[in-house]
């Protein structure tokens, strides 16, 4: 159809993204993380939408009924009916094996790229990105612009120094160092406040995560 917009391969793509999101995301406070063409489709991913998003979540019946992996249950539950209402299918970091491409998907959607210490680092959240889910839509949404990499403009690198043990570094995380240091006094500090090394993040300090829950995911990672 003559002035349809196209992809980089010439394929006509469809209206707007946000169009096709209604209800908004933010209404389940989750909120557009990226999104991306895969296969014939649109991939959008979802991550908490801060500030806001603990309240929600532990005061949710999968939080309260004391049964494992509550935050899981709760995305599951909470995108699968924003799938459902979008006409898409969800997709979660769980499924598997084979597991969907979360990290592959993230990069492709020019939202999100390795950090000086390895992990992800995204342009809203920092390397407090979480995705939570993605819904994959049929047909090629034309897509929001995307920004810069935070890290080029980002001159300290506050998290290449903030690991109290040197755990990370832009190769490699250390994670039986990590453990090892959560096990100690000194460790408590990462454990009830989240990852030194993710706090650092410019970025991760102005979204707005608090720190019940990265005390949450802690103990999620750790377990004693």
């Amino acid at each position: 159809m003559a002035g349809r917009e196209t992809d980089a391969a010439g394929l006509e793509l469809e209206a707007p993204l946000h169009e096709r999101l209604t209800p908004a995301p933010e209404t389940a406070q989750l909120e557009l993380f990226g999104a991306l063409h895969d296969e014939g489709e649109t991939v959008v991913l979802l991550g908490p939408h801060e500030q806001g998003f603990w309240a929600v979540f532990s005061a949710s019946a999968e939080y309260l009924d004391g049964a494992p992996d509550p935050l899981d249950r709760w995305s599951k539950r909470v995108i699968g009916a924003l799938a459902a209402a979008w006409g898409g299918t969800a997709v979660f970091p769980s499924d598997g094996p084979p597991y969907p491409p979360f990290f592959r998907w993230a990069r492709k959607s020019g939202r999100a790229w390795p950090s000086p210490v390895a992990m992800l680092v995204h342009d809203r959240a920092g390397l407090m990105v979480s995705y939570r889910g993605a819904v994959r839509l049929p047909g090629l949404a034309a897509l929001p612009g995307t920004g810069p990499n935070p890290c080029t403009r980002c001159e300290d690198k506050p998290c290449r120094t903030a690991c109290p043990v040197a755990a990370l570094s832009a190769r490699l995380y250390d994670t039986g160092k990590c453990h090892a240091f959560l096990d100690t006094a000194p460790g408590q500090d990462c454990m009830t406040h989240g990852c030194a090394a993710r706090r650092a993040c410019p970025v991760s300090e102005s979204y707005g995560r608090l720190p019940q829950q990265s005390h949450f995911h802690m103990r999620a990672f750790h377990k004693t």
